[in-house]
């Protein structure tokens, strides 16, 4: 009689135990396939939104761009640009050499200035003899450089919103390649432009390519999160 009460009570337990496990997994499995199905509709509509802002950027001004303008700019700039230099190439006409170095304040009040790193003779490091040169190395810093010349001018003073977004962009990019160069802690940078016309053929049109057109010097910047 005692047996046959435990066994009764056992069974119910686990059927009970058996019934929520099953109910659980239907659950999860829900769970799971209702992520399958909105996770591609999720990222179709974020490409079709992409593709609908920058056709806006670089279609020709119309109703709809002038209006929602703030919009467009704040998704393509900086890392989205467009421009249509594909089918009308501007082929570079200088070798631009973009320089940084930077400044830190040590505990007892003095500035130590770094020396000049050439951030260019890196990129071009990384894309010489590779068979498949990154973006990044190839264009990163090019086009930051352009994006802040064309914001700017020739004044470093910011003016506009979409300038201070480049002098940042442009910053935050200096200083992450120096900080991962060199490790050292610092609070400020410093950009040097040096432009050199495009050597043509023959000796003295090599020597006249080693002046300068250009010796730009950019004013201090303060940046955040590489100090120690």
């Amino acid at each position: 009689m005692d047996v046959g009460v435990e066994t009764g009570t056992d069974a119910g337990a686990d059927v009970g135990t058996d019934g929520k496990v099953r109910r659980s997994a239907r659950a999860g499995r829900s769970g799971l396939r209702a992520t399958a199905i909105l996770f591609p509709i999720l990222c179709l509509a974020m490409a079709l939104v992409h593709v609908f802002l920058l056709f806006l950027h670089v279609a020709p001004a119309n109703t709809v761009s002038k209006r929602y303008s703030p919009l467009i700019n704040a998704w393509v700039y900086p890392l989205f640009e467009q421009n249509w230099r594909l089918f009308a190439p501007d082929p570079e006409s200088v070798n631009r050499q973009i320089l940084v170095r930077t400044a830190h304040t040590g505990s007892d009040g003095s500035t130590r200035v770094s020396s000049w790193f050439d951030l260019t003779a890196v990129d071009t490091a990384a894309v010489e003899h590779q068979p498949f040169p990154s973006h990044t190395a190839q264009n990163m810093l090019r086009r930051a450089w352009a994006g802040y010349v064309e914001s700017h001018g020739g004044d470093d003073t910011a003016h506009t919103e979409r300038a201070r977004m480049m002098r940042t962009y442009l910053s935050n990019i200096a200083a992450d390649r120096v900080a991962a160069h060199t490790g050292d802690p610092f609070e400020f940078i410093q950009l040097r432009v040096v432009t050199l016309p495009i050597a043509a053929s023959g000796s003295a049109a090599g020597d006249r390519s080693r002046t300068p057109v250009e010796n730009r010097r950019l004013p201090w910047w303060k940046v955040s999160g590489h100090a120690q």
